[in-house]
């Protein structure tokens, strides 16, 4: 036998995801890789999409034997450090949803399998793939991406943080209006003996 060539075959990262990594990890998101490819490969993909720091920021890969292996209390410490999980297994994921939540972080997976669903439905926000995605994982998840792209998660977060920040600006007028209504008519009953606004001046 003769050897003629070695082909290597590579899937690339998508042009716009080492962008909307930097994005979120600029709103304050850590991004988490969790994936069951050899850890050499899922580092060298997040090293790509900058999950993986190249500033000199520690932090960890982990491959998924060792992960389960750990007890909680080791685990813990080095959560905040943990980027890549690598060769792991469905309970690897729902545990690591379980330990993130119970140090009170809000926790938001993404899945494409039917393995994913239980880690899914554990997650604050559990997101299903649209396309590439079983029924089950759609099932489990409480928002589905309809194109795949990791971008349109950056822009739901972007949507959803300016409809909860204009809803907090909604609530904080209407408890100061209404709060200084409320105190003008019970001053202006005490001392003048009648109330100094009217319903209508009261709801205009």
């Amino acid at each position: 036998l003769i050897a003629f060539a070695i082909v290597g075959i590579k899937d690339p990262v998508r042009p716009e995801v080492p962008d909307a990594v930097k994005t979120c990890q600029r709103a304050g998101i850590t991004v988490r890789m969790v994936t069951g490819d050899n850890i050499h490969t899922a580092q060298h993909i997040a090293h790509e999409c900058g999950i993986l720091s190249n500033d000199g920021e520690e932090t960890i890969a982990m491959e998924g034997p060792t992960f389960r292996n750990m007890p909680a209390g080791e685990l813990i410490p080095i959560l905040p450090k943990l980027r890549v999980l690598a060769r792991s297994s469905p309970e690897d994921k729902l545990t690591l949803v379980r330990l993130l939540k119970g140090q009170g972080e809000v926790v938001a997976v993404t899945g494409d399998g039917t393995n994913d669903a239980p880690a899914l439905k554990e997650s604050d926000v559990g997101l299903a793939m649209g396309i590439a995605g079983t029924e089950v994982a759609k099932e489990a998840a409480d928002i589905i991406i309809l194109d795949d792209n990791f971008t349109s998660i950056v822009k739901s977060v972007l949507w959803g943080r300016s409809v909860f920040a204009n809803i907090r600006k909604f609530l904080q007028f209407q408890l100061t209006v209404n709060l200084a209504a409320l105190c003008i008519s019970f001053i202006g009953a005490v001392v003048g003996g009648h109330e100094p606004l009217n319903v209508l001046q009261l709801l205009w």
